[in-house]
């Protein structure tokens, strides 16, 4: 008899619902994720008939190569149409891991959930770890800089603008808070260039970064940051099935006659997004700017800003498709190369098919 075993997952810890086979009554369990002996002994006591049943989230990949080194199998579900199929509207980790179970057990979880075939990418999660922690330390650099903007009244610029601060007029505590900031500044910078430099170590190793750092405006976290939430984009058949995938898609929400498009979807990785949006601001790619120019003044600058961050990933993901450099892909687009046809056509750069 197979042990179906439903999965609250989150970053430290999970909660299990599953039924034991004794007295078919449902039982419930807690793991915290420093527990990882704990873990083991459970889910190989469980047997490799086990069906483990979890929500889509990050940090999954270790607790995969656990279930499939036992021989396991793994469904992972979209949480919100797992949550669409509870039975209640009152919300817990017991209560949800037991709704994940119920789906096991009725054997309708393929419409909620996919199987796994093999183990997540765990290179990849660890250097999406990376992104994160770096941006992270970055946004506290920034909120330590303007605390000593506030304090010391003046705009701070590195070195010039601390000796600046430091001539500034200030009471004993006052000059006490910044100097604490300015140490703590020194501190963060050191970890943003530790963190920089591992990553620009693996971007070295890695092709498609290198590929995609041909683009303007694309730099070493973007590119690093790209190729590892996108993965191997031939499984992608169309653009919109990559802008989807990043979350990058507008939403539809029509009724007759009436067409409403309305925010992004936000599904994908956010941090995949708001590196996006930073770079096609700071693109130097004279279609982008024109585009972002041409929204911006229509729409304001947060839609320019996603719309070009979505045109940029499109050209991102052609060039990792392709396998070509920036320069490539603009001269295919000016000379109207149609993609994989090898033949020069006299059509205009909009005849570029992607």
């Amino acid at each position: 008899m197979a042990v179906y075993i439903g999965v609250d997952f989150h970053p430290y810890e999970q909660t299990l619902a599953f039924v034991d086979e004794a007295d078919g009554e449902i039982r419930y369990k807690r793991f915290l994720h420093s527990d990882k002996a704990g873990i083991k002994a459970f889910y190989r006591k469980c047997g490799k008939d086990a069906v483990i049943g979890t929500e889509a989230t990050g940090s999954l990949w270790w607790f995969e190569k656990l279930l499939f080194d036992n021989g396991m199998t793994l469904k992972i579900g979209d949480p919100r149409m797992i949550r669409r199929a509870a039975l209640s509207r009152h919300k817990n980790d017991h209560r949800d891991a037991e709704t994940i179970l119920d789906l096991l057990m009725q054997d309708i979880s393929g419409d909620h959930a996919e199987e796994r075939a093999e183990p997540g990418d765990a290179r990849s999660a660890e250097l999406s770890s990376l992104f994160g922690e770096q941006a992270d330390i970055g946004g506290e650099s920034a909120a330590g800089v303007r605390t000593i903007e506030g304090l010391a009244t003046v705009p701070f610029a590195g070195g010039k603008g601390e000796k600046k601060i430091e001539e500034v007029e200030t009471t004993q505590v006052e000059r006490l808070l910044v100097s604490s900031r300015f140490v703590l500044c020194d501190e963060l910078t050191r970890q943003i260039k530790a963190v920089e430099a591992r990553l620009e170590e693996e971007a070295n190793k890695e092709e498609r970064a290198q590929l995609l750092m041909t683009h303007p405006g694309i730099g070493l976290i973007n590119a690093m940051a790209l190729i590892h939430t996108l993965g191997d984009v031939r499984r992608f058949r169309r653009k919109e099935e990559v802008v989807a995938f990043v979350g990058l898609d507008p939403l539809e929400k029509s009724s007759g006659e009436t067409r409403r498009i309305g925010s992004i979807s936000k599904r994908g990785s956010r941090l995949a997004r708001y590196l996006l949006g930073q770079a096609a601001q700071a693109s130097r790619d004279k279609k982008i700017r024109k585009f972002y120019s041409e929204v911006s003044r229509r729409r304001g600058r947060p839609k320019a800003k996603v719309a070009a961050a979505r045109k940029l990933l499109i050209n991102c993901y052609v060039m990792l498709r392709d396998g070509i450099s920036y320069e490539e892909f603009t001269r295919r687009g000016e000379v109207g190369l149609y993609e994989g046809s090898g033949e020069v056509t006299g059509k205009p750069a909009q005849s570029l098919k992607v």
